[in-house]
């Protein structure tokens, strides 16, 4: 299905991190390098590379570009460098949970080996820190296969599902989490069409997903964001799929703003309404939606349109870049470990530790 790569770490423990620049998408197909953690840090904030799973996966090798800056002999010297520059790197998107995991994670391994091989080389330690951010990146590509194996079944032989913004391969290192389930589909044989929303105000449905699926031979089809609810009055939506950056504890679940009026609109008209993300992104510290952190992007985004002015100057801009969709208007959350039907506190840490 992907003739692609999202990212990849190139060379050894001195080597970079190689992005597919999606700013440039659908237009050109380019890749970027990226040597350094401020590097890193721009192509996340400007959206070189997105998607909650992907970020994540740039987080675990933003720690290996750190190590590269390692300029002392000492472990205890380096330790300290990868958690200042790990907590530098947490800085760049706040929603996404993955990307605190993944630091955090990181974190972890180069204190543990400190601990552990206290008499070891530098060049030992950026290993070690290779090979687990590596196991990030495989441990991602597996989470996106079971997601698409759990949640193919949902997709619905001869009808149609609608989409909102990216959560294809292009989010992930992997098939994705919301196409997922679509790409198995497709593997099975099923016949089927996908609208995507085009997503306002950066167009990561009509640049990305659009792409994607249209790579894929997929049947799709592009409508403007405020087309979804005349094709679901219409009958034309049987299922909607998104992905998640962040899960509470009781399954609120925050996604690329217009999402929750999505949901409300499925609700409406009783279409099964999935998110599907692998247990990286829920974060169960968070009681419900309302104690998830949303991100406000500039408000050049909104005021401009593919870098044409399209509004007054001086005017105010609300540009909030997700939204969250409650628990209650969510059929089921599909993840790698399984499905979480009407999800709820209790249903979310059953299948989370199955």
């Amino acid at each position: 299905m992907k003739n692609f790569t999202t990212l990849q770490w190139k060379g050894g423990i001195d080597g970079c991190l190689e992005l597919t620049d999606q700013r440039k998408l659908p237009a050109q197909f380019i890749t970027i390098q990226c040597k350094t953690p401020d590097e890193l840090f721009d192509a996340i904030k400007t959206l070189a590379v997105r998607g909650a799973p992907a970020i994540g996966v740039a987080e675990g090798f933003g720690v290996c570009l750190a190590a590269r800056q390692i300029k002392s002999s000492k472990l205890s010297d380096a330790v300290k460098l990868i958690e200042e520059k790990a907590d530098y790197l947490s800085k760049s998107r706040p929603t996404a949970v993955n990307l605190f995991w993944a630091l955090e994670r990181m974190k972890k391994t180069a204190c543990g080996f400190a601990v552990k091989n206290p008499n070891a080389a530098i060049d030992d330690l950026k290993q070690r820190l290779l090979a687990e951010a590596q196991k990030i990146y495989d441990e991602d590509v597996q989470m996106c296969h079971n997601i698409g194996i759990n949640g193919e079944k949902f997709v619905p032989a001869g009808g149609a599902v609608l989409t909102h913004c990216n959560a294809g391969a292009l989010a992930t290192a992997g098939d994705g989490t919301a196409l997922a389930p679509v790409f198995e589909a497709q593997r099975k044989g099923k016949k089927f069409k996908v609208y995507v929303d085009e997503t306002r105000p950066v167009l990561q449905g009509a640049r990305l997903t659009a792409w994607e699926l249209h790579q894929a031979g997929i049947d799709v089809t592009l409508i403007c964001d405020n087309m979804a609810g005349v094709l679901m009055k219409e009958g034309k939506v049987n299922a909607v799929f998104v992905g998640a950056d962040r899960i509470a504890a009781n399954g609120d679940a925050a996604n690329k703003i217009g999402t929750y009026s999505l949901s409300i609109l499925a609700k409406e008209h009783k279409i099964p309404f999935y998110v599907a993300a692998p247990s990286s992104t829920f974060d169960l510290k968070l009681k419900d939606g309302s104690q998830i952190p949303i991100e406000q992007r500039e408000p050049h985004e909104v005021l401009n349109f593919m870098n044409i002015k399209t509004a007054p100057e001086g005017v105010k801009v609300y540009n909030p870049a997700f939204d969250v969709t409650p628990a209650k208007n969510i059929t089921a959350i599909i993840t790698e470990k399984g499905i979480v039907q009407c999800p709820t506190e209790e249903k979310i840490k059953k299948t989370l530790n199955s």
